[in-house]
């Protein structure tokens, strides 16, 4: 089924969810210990992973059948891991900065597809990674009295995530969709509670409710991300995911008062679009 008129509406209302989500993480990790804020957020995924996963044919013991449960945790891991640099990221970058270098994880992606995945990457796409990374070094300006190395942060992120999304192609290969999307909830989930006690940081009063919505929120992307997918092609709708990055510039200049500067529009600017060109050779390919 492809029907990009429900589709890409869809992937839109998807990436405000998560842009509302990122807008919350980055209150409450200004206020709480980011892996405590992680943390109960997992737990929250988790439950809704295990319920969706009991509620398929066959149930938990089918969706968690896997001939490459170490591979499988490791994306997990991953990604609790990739969520934690970003949330961190938030508080010392602000939510404009980090996404505007957390773009470039579709460019890190194609670069490593060639050594992890043994796909051919031609000049094309070397090219348009090139620019991207351009706009890195635009938004980063290395060698000038601005730069911080806070911001090498966000791009630890990207690798990280860039990563786990490499290693999901590779289990796809042997397992579905539900398999790794049941792994990414559960591991995840494990792997922060394991550390989490550590970290522990109270929270006091309304926060729970700050806590409850991001919680929710992050459940409830993920069900308009399994929807999109199912109603359109992954290559129809990805492209309109780059509208997170529109969603939180709003959320952070009028709620958390962050500036937007011409280096970091055009230096994002440059990255959407080599990303954006890449997608497209991909799709050709």
């Amino acid at each position: 089924m492809n029907n990009p008129r429900l589709g890409i509406p869809l992937m839109i209302a998807t990436t405000f969810v998560f842009a509302m989500q990122d807008g919350l993480s980055r209150y409450l990790a200004a206020e709480y210990n980011v892996v405590t804020v992680v943390m109960i957020r997992y737990w929250f995924f988790a439950l809704f992973v295990i319920a969706l996963s009991a509620a398929r044919k066959g149930g938990i013991r089918r969706v968690a059948r896997t001939s490459q449960p170490l591979l499988q945790i490791l994306r997990g891991v991953l990604l609790v891991a990739e969520i934690g640099v970003t949330v961190l990221s938030f508080v010392l970058m602000g939510l404009i900065g980090t996404h505007a270098i957390f773009t470039a994880y579709p460019l890190i992606i194609a670069a490593l597809s060639g050594p992890v995945l043994g796909e051919r990457v031609g000049w094309r796409r070397w090219l348009a990674i090139c620019v991207g990374f351009t706009g890195i070094l635009i938004i980063l300006r290395p060698g000038f009295a601005v730069f911080s190395p806070a911001a090498l942060i966000p791009l630890f992120a990207a690798f990280l995530f860039a990563v786990y999304g490499l290693l999901t192609r590779y289990v796809a290969r042997k397992d579905s969709a539900e398999t790794s999307f049941f792994y990414t909830g559960v591991a995840g989930a494990v792997a922060v509670t394991l550390i989490g006690p550590f970290f522990w940081d109270p929270m006091q009063g309304n926060d729970w409710w700050i806590m409850g919505t991001l919680a929710l929120s992050g459940a409830f992307g993920h069900f308009l991300l399994i929807k999109t997918y199912e109603v359109a092609e992954a290559s129809t709708v990805q492209p309109f995911a780059y509208f997170q990055l529109v969603f939180v510039s709003f959320i952070g200049l009028l709620v958390f008062n962050e500036t937007l500067d011409a280096w970091t529009v055009g230096g994002a600017a440059l990255i959407v679009g080599a990303g954006l060109f890449t997608f497209w050779r991909e799709r050709q390919t």
